[in-house]
Formats: C-alpha cells, structure tokens, sequence
C-alpha cells in the first residue's frame, strides 16, 4: 500500500530543526526532499520563533504543522508550540535510531529514510497520527 498523505502542500507546513549536528541537517535535507515531491511546503522557524505575526496567522492555517527534530531536545516542536501553534506531526531523527555526531557528510540513505518515516505519519489520519 503506497503511503500517500491526503493533504495538499498547502495544508501541509513542514518545520525542519536544521541544527548543527548530523541529526539538524538531516531533518533539514528530509524537509527540502519532501518539498521537491510535493508533500508539504517549509517553513520559516525562525519566523516563529521571532513571533512575527503574519507568519504565525499564515502557519495557523495550515491544516497540518509538521515539525522535524534532530534530536530530544525538540527545538522545532517547542518553538512553534512557544508561539501557540499545535504541532500535528512530529519526528525525532535520533529517536528513529540515527546517532548524533559532528560528521556532516551525511549519509542519503538516512534523509531517505526520515522522508520516508515523515511521509508515513502524514499517510495517518490525524487523530492516529501521535
């Protein structure tokens, strides 16, 4: 069964950690390769993080916030939820069993792998989605 999110990229906000470890990068590299497929469109976290209101509005209707982690600290996630926005979907790249490390020569089948996990959870209705 193909895993298809019923969203349009419009209802889809996706809010990658882009930190500065391996985990960052790869949330940020799977944010950019869900855009190219048309599975969501990125967002400016730190636009929220800022609390710029007109990115706040903007990020309000969409009907899934999907925030991408690199690690537990869940940076992403606590910033949008910060500005009063509920997060619908999220993942923790080392929770999915990547390791945090200082390499940045990341690894394609790891980005493969947490686009496909985000694309999974955005196959889930939403109340199935946590």
């Amino acid at each position: 069964m193909a895993e298809e999110c019923s969203c349009t990229p419009e209802e889809v906000t996706i809010f990658p950690c882009s930190g500065g470890l391996n985990c960052g990068q790869i949330a940020n590299h799977a944010a950019v390769s869900l855009y190219t497929l048309g599975v969501g469109k990125i967002y400016c976290l730190a636009g929220i993080g800022a609390h710029i209101d007109g990115m706040i509005e903007s990020a309000r209707r969409a009907k899934r916030l999907v925030a991408i982690d690199g690690c537990q600290v869940a940076c992403a996630k606590k910033t949008i939820e910060h500005a009063g926005l509920a997060v619908t979907d999220w993942i923790c790249v080392t929770e999915e069993g990547i390791t945090k490390s200082h390499n940045l020569l990341l690894e394609e089948g790891e980005i493969e792998y947490i686009t496909r996990r985000i694309k999974r959870l955005l196959s889930k209705p939403l109340n199935t989605t946590k």
